[in-house]
């Protein structure tokens, strides 16, 4: 039984609340409870409330999160895409790095060169400013993340021990034949494979193997051969727990930038166990995706707001520096769902 299908079964009895076909149906069922809320108190006032209220926080945060701290090359033509990308770009075409990831034609060395690049930029890359304005707002509280990033900005401001990584994590290796349970911390590697790259290729003789089969590694990011092995499962252990021991208490589940890509991992699991929870609230901070089914409307607040703004106005700091996202530009998941 797969991580969602254990959480729902955990926390709802009976049929299940959401699925990711209804929640652009439902988005608006509860209009009215939630303009009653908002005509009285502004939403963000709201937020710092529940917060401060709250005896347990779970924080659910994915791309939109990392896309409000300036990282955008996944989806966006940026400079630091066409750094990493080199001719690759006008070779394939392709615009962002996300669509690099999947272009059929590119090579097996082309696609290591960009995974290198990717993970070099990983470790080198400065810490987003929404990651340590969220540290600061948690600060003393009782919270457990769920992330499906796996650029490992949330480990570089938050203890390893309130973190669990759906997806994986770029700063690992494993075996792509997932022939034995291990996972191996890849910095070294990847800084003296970055130097091995050759006009956009890393060359096939220092392709990365594995040291038990001889077969090629892979980066510990979800896909088909995605690694769910020990080290996965104590992680998702450690988030069942702390579930288990707040699902009767007045927890806060505070969702960032969680889009409709993936809904299963983050945002269908938290709606349901605000369902089901009686004393669960539900605060989704996205400018595209604050989604909120009729079904808790009375339970939830939804927050159209860029997070880098949000988060900043709740702790009180000045926002003149920062730019908002272009709604145009960002990512659309609708032209692969």
């Amino acid at each position: 039984m797969g991580f969602h299908s254990r959480i729902i079964n955990m926390v709802v009895v009976g049929s299940v609340l959401v699925s990711a076909k209804r929640l652009k149906r439902n988005t608006f069922a509860g209009r009215n409870k939630i303009k009653h809320i908002m005509d009285k108190e502004r939403p963000l006032d709201i937020l710092k409330s529940k917060i401060e209220e709250a005896d347990a926080i779970v924080v659910g945060g994915a791309s939109g999160m990392s896309a409000a701290s300036g990282f955008r090359f996944y989806y966006q033509d940026d400079e630091v895409f066409r750094q990493m990308a080199g001719s690759l770009r006008e070779k394939y075409g392709f615009r962002n790095m996300f669509d690099g990831f999947y272009h059929p034609r590119m090579t097996k060395g082309e696609h290591w060169a960009l995974q290198l690049r990717i993970i070099k930029y990983v470790y080198e890359c400065e810490t987003g400013e929404t990651y340590t304005d969220l540290a600061e707002l948690l600060e003393g509280k009782n919270y457990y993340i769920v992330t499906t990033n796996q650029d490992a900005q949330f480990y570089r401001v938050f203890p390893e021990n309130r973190i669990t990584r759906l997806q994986g994590d770029w700063r690992y290796f494993q075996c792509k034949e997932c022939c034995h349970d291990e996972i191996y911390y890849n910095k070294d590697m990847v800084m003296e494979l970055n130097d091995k790259i050759v006009n956009d290729c890393l060359p096939k003789a220092y392709i990365p193997r594995c040291p038990v089969c001889g077969g090629e590694m892979d980066v510990w990011v979800r896909s088909r051969e995605f690694l769910q092995g020990s080290f996965y499962q104590k992680e998702q252990q450690r988030y069942m727990n702390f579930l288990r021991a707040n699902s009767r208490r007045k927890t806060l589940f505070l969702e960032l930038g969680v889009g409709m890509m993936t809904p299963m991992f983050i945002k269908e699991p938290f709606m349901n166990m605000v369902y089901q929870w009686p004393h669960a609230f539900y605060v989704p901070i996205n400018p595209q995706h604050a989604i909120i089914p009729k079904e808790i409307a009375g339970k939830s607040l939804a927050v159209n707001d860029d997070i880098a703004f949000a988060l900043k106005e709740i702790l009180g700091k000045p926002t003149s520096h920062l730019q908002r996202e272009d709604q145009g530009k960002i990512f659309n998941p609708s032209r692969i769902y």
